[in-house]
């Protein structure tokens, strides 16, 4: 058997805004800005991809899932997500070398910092 990762699909109260900020953030092209969903990809071609779709429901708890993203420069980085509309977000995780983030939705994701060489 062989499986191929397409996806993760993030819950949203507006996926065209969330989407579209996303999109900017990560510098992805969109390939579906339907209005019940929004999909972005690193290209179009390219795999996996982050599917914005539409629930009725608030986000009301800590993610079970986030992303981690790896920067040449965290500090730089960080400043350009709070800049885009990110904010801090204290989930308990203490004094580390990662800054958490939420999105303009609450959802939580960590700019690590860079790898060392």
């Amino acid at each position: 058997m062989t499986l191929e990762w397409e996806q993760v699909i993030v819950d949203a109260a507006d996926p065209g805004a969330l989407g579209s900020w996303w999109a900017e953030a990560l510098g992805w092209t969109v390939v579906d800005d339907s209005a019940e969903e929004y999909e972005i990809r690193p290209a179009p071609d390219r795999l996996p991809g982050l599917l914005f779709v539409r629930v009725p429901e608030a986000k009301s708890v800590k993610n079970r899932l986030h992303l981690d993203f790896r920067p040449d420069d965290q500090r730089a980085e960080v400043d350009r997500l709070l800049t885009l509309g990110a904010r801090h977000a204290d989930i308990g995780q203490g004094e580390q070398p990662w800054t958490t983030l939420m999105d303009p939705e609450g959802n939580e994701f960590c700019v690590l910092a860079a790898r060392r060489r």
